[in-house]
């Protein structure tokens, strides 16, 4: 009933968003007396932030077509490499990267929202990188013959990235970066990647803004996990795919639900957002108005996801703090973090971050009690919020150049597997 109620008043958004785009254009067009009036223009914004708002969104494209380095400008080649039913691996290169540049697999959140997020982290850092990301699937686009997904796929998965991108480069060992939600499963898979010795484990894990002792500055988002039962998650939040979708059958936790959690969050600045556009659009000033809608886009495209792995993480990660506690299990295997010596460890955090608090991310530096303290770092970045440590102005050049000489200073082992 869930998903059905929010398909019926998708369809009659959709309809209404088309009107309201209809109506703006018959206002603002200049063969018509009305859009002379003092009350046209007003009318015409009003209606083009309401179409905005109401308008369906699906997947977006990464659409990175060019990277400029050192003064040189390069196409951008984007290609799937990995093919899985509940994701890809992507890979970006440029003409203009060295035989033996880096290659960091940035591990994408499946927190709702698409890996597209991240345009800006794959956009800087393929300057100086051959940068590979996982693309997780919206769970309602995968038929219920490709099984479940839960945490456990998801460690898996992150795995078997690293092999496939040791097993086409010679060997070569890559660098993985972990943004938000997935630093949790990223530890994870490195911890049990060093306990094998495996060749493919990372030579560095950066976690910024991830959950992994949820203990420490709890957020409301930590609160609200902390407040119900699993049960309750389970009989409240998770619904089932309806027929119109390929995943037909399959029991998801809808993104339009996390998409509403997001926004009820902030609801006063997304209003005051919105607010801002309709002034732009009135004054005239095209480019502030498409800086908040293309955010607004990236924002609002949601997807699902598969309901083992979204009450496996609520249960694991932010209700017993397992990876924390050392009572995470993995197929019947502790992960025991202290077996980590091999990989080096960066973990970012932002000082205005209301979704990861301060210290949830530096925990993992701790928990890591056998890798040895030079090849761990701290980076606490000032005035920054949970989306400006991997998007925006103080990423770029702030946050990415210290990700950069980290990735740099421990590439050097790169082909060295330590015994």
């Amino acid at each position: 009933m869930l998903y059905t109620a929010y398909e019926m008043q998708r369809s009659w958004l959709n309809a209404a968003s088309t009107m309201a785009s209809v109506g703006a254009e018959l206002l603002s067009n200049p063969a018509l007396p009305f859009g002379y009036t003092g009350l046209g223009p007003v009318m015409a914004s009003a209606l083009k932030v309401f179409a905005h708002a109401a308008a369906p969104y699906g997947k977006p494209a990464f659409d990175i077509q060019t990277v400029a380095v050192d003064g040189a400008t390069h196409p951008v080649t984007e290609a799937i490499v990995m093919h899985r039913p509940f994701g890809n691996l992507l890979r970006f290169t440029h003409p203009g990267l060295p035989k033996d540049a880096p290659r960091l697999l940035i591990v994408a959140p499946m927190s709702g929202h698409f890996a597209t997020l991240l345009r800006g982290t794959v956009a800087r850092m393929i300057e100086r990188c051959e940068v590979y990301i996982t693309d997780w699937a919206d769970a309602k686009m995968v038929p219920l013959e490709a099984g479940r997904f839960d945490l456990d796929d998801y460690i898996d998965h992150v795995i078997g990235y690293l092999e496939h991108i040791s097993q086409t480069n010679g060997g070569s060992r890559a660098h993985m970066l972990a943004v938000c939600q997935p630093s949790v499963p990223a530890l994870a898979a490195t911890a049990l990647m060093n306990a094998q010795k495996h060749p493919a484990r990372p030579l560095s894990l950066t976690m910024m803004g991830g959950p992994v002792d949820t203990r420490e500055a709890p957020t409301s988002v930590n609160d609200l996990a902390m407040q119900r039962p699993i049960e309750w998650f389970r009989n409240t939040v998770i619904a089932t795919v309806p027929l119109q979708y390929p995943g037909a059958g399959r029991r998801v936790y809808p993104g339009f639900l996390q998409l509403a959690g997001f926004m009820s969050m902030n609801l006063g600045n997304h209003m005051l957002s919105h607010y801002h556009m309709f002034k732009h659009l009135v004054a005239g000033d095209g480019d502030s108005a498409e800086a908040t809608k293309a955010f607004y886009d990236e924002y609002r495209s949601v997807c699902d996801m598969d309901a083992d792995y979204y009450l496996q993480t609520v249960e694991e990660v932010f209700q017993r703090q397992s990876l924390a506690k050392g009572e995470f299990m993995h197929r019947g295997t502790r992960v025991d973090l202290g077996a980590i010596r091999d990989t080096a460890l960066l973990a970012v955090e932002g000082e205005r971050d209301d979704i990861s608090g301060i210290g949830q991310t530096k925990a993992a530096l701790k928990l890591a009690t056998g890798l040895a303290e030079s090849r761990k770092k701290y980076l606490l970045a000032p005035e920054v919020g949970h989306y400006g440590i991997f998007n925006g102005s103080k990423w770029r050049e702030f946050i990415a150049p210290v990700l950069e000489d980290w990735i740099k200073r421990h590439d050097k082992a790169k082909l060295k597997v330590v015994a």
